[in-house]
């Protein structure tokens, strides 16, 4: 247990049963009444955001988060298993936990696993991953404004689009916040 007053942008916290990480936080101390503690958590179960203000002095509980090195391995249909890089263990994760980030797996990339008490929370990707271009359209004559792109495939199956010149064979790098191109691999 900690003090409110003694939140940081981070910290991960328990709270009425749910496990937040604090994205902002700001101290306040109106002219009357008592002071308070205004907070935007991230839900990590839910991936969801929220506002949340707390009396100064209140008490909160600390969720420790083990992060673990991973690789993952495939896919079996319903799980995504995934090779603890340490112990060689397997972990199978279930889809509804990967969300989004599933477009971004592929055979051997290493990710980070959010395990909350035995309980797995998510992934957390490298922010940008090199890819091979499986499918990637030739240009369409006369379609060269300034900044024309097309549509290109990589080998996940995710679909984006990269500027005319990217094409079949070539690597690429995608940012994974956003799943847009980066940059030649």
């Amino acid at each position: 247990m900690f003090n409110v007053n003694d939140i940081k942008n981070g910290m991960t916290i328990k709270y009425e049963g749910n496990i937040y990480q604090v994205v902002e936080f700001q101290h306040v101390k109106p002219g009357k009444g008592s002071a308070f503690v205004k907070t935007k958590l991230y839900n990590l179960r839910t991936d969801s955001t929220q506002e949340i203000t707390f009396n100064a002095g209140i008490k909160l509980e600390k969720a420790e988060i083990k992060k673990s090195q991973m690789s993952y391995l495939y896919n079996d249909g319903n799980n995504y298993i995934f090779m603890d890089n340490n112990t060689y263990d397997q972990l199978p994760i279930p889809k509804e936990k990967l969300e989004d980030n599933i477009k971004y797996l592929k055979e051997g990339l290493n990710v980070e696993v959010m395990n909350y008490e035995g309980e797995i929370i998510g992934i957390s990707l490298p922010e940008k991953i090199t890819y091979k271009v499986i499918s990637a359209p030739d240009a369409v004559k006369g379609n060269t404004t300034s900044g024309a792109q097309k549509d290109i495939t990589i080998e996940t199956g995710y679909t984006l689009k990269a500027p005319l010149f990217i094409s079949e064979g070539e690597s690429v790098v995608i940012t994974t916040k956003d799943g847009k191109y980066a940059g030649r691999g």
